[in-house]
């Protein structure tokens, strides 16, 4: 069954907590900074609208390595989530309660929104890149999500959530990264490859387009969720309390 917890604001205002949400803001604010800016970067460089296979593969590579090392900073302080996806995942195995999950939100989000919005400073105004879809594939684009977000957060629980992990050191973020960019390589073409709604919603902000923004919380949370239930009651079958945060 599912293992949601409410919490208490207690446990969510405390020091320890108010730590992980500055965590993960720090955290998620440097990965959108390399990944969305690995994009801008591509475009000023090949002054190209559409793009091609290479950046598609710069890219990726550039989520990729961005999400390995934010997830190896922030580990030992909240987990090292760095996105609402992976929070919603994890809370419905029981592994963090939702009101601090909401502030994980919050935090996730605000970090993606600052580090557009330092893009378009630092660029001096350039197109911030969102994800979006042509009309009439939005259906599509969400299903697409929900396949590689549940990828990602079942990998999330197989190398770094699951307590008969054992000691994995840095397999975990990095299994973690590869995943995301491999997804990338996969869906980016189709639906972007988001699986992260606060790497979707900074740009928006930054670009003040939120036309397709709906399909990168639907799909990732459904992803994450059923990934969540799937691996938490499945494979790792009993309660875990949530006294401690994960990892």
């Amino acid at each position: 069954m599912v293992k949601l917890t409410f919490g208490s604001i207690g446990d969510s205002f405390s020091v320890t907590s108010i730590k992980s949400y500055l965590a993960e803001f720090i955290a998620t604010l440097l990965f959108v900074f390399a990944g969305v800016g690995s994009a801008i970067a591509y475009g000023k460089l090949t002054s190209d609208a559409a793009l091609d296979p290479a950046g598609l593969v710069a890219i990726a590579i550039a989520h990729a390595f961005a999400l390995f090392v934010g997830v190896s900073m922030a580990a030992n302080i909240s987990g090292g989530h760095l996105n609402p996806a992976v929070t919603f995942g994890l809370a419905v195995g029981g592994n963090i309660t939702i009101l601090t999950g909401i502030f994980y939100w919050i935090a996730q989000c605000l970090g993606a929104s600052v580090a557009c919005l330092l893009l378009k400073y630092v660029t001096g105004g350039l197109a911030i890149p969102t994800h979006g879809v042509d009309a009439g594939f939005e259906i599509q684009a969400v299903v697409m999500e929900i396949v590689i977000t549940f990828a990602l957060v079942y990998t999330v629980y197989a190398t770094a959530a699951d307590p008969k992990k054992g000691s994995l050191g840095t397999i975990a973020p990095m299994a973690i990264g590869f995943i995301v960019g491999a997804n990338i390589l996969a869906a980016g073409p189709f639906s972007g490859g988001s699986m992260n709604p606060a790497r979707s919603f900074g740009p928006a902000v930054a670009a003040g387009n939120f036309a397709c923004n709906w399909i990168y919380w639907v799909g990732p949370l459904i992803g994450g969720g059923l990934a969540g239930f799937i691996y938490g009651d499945v494979f790792i079958g009993s309660y875990q309390p949530v006294a401690q945060e994960y990892p």
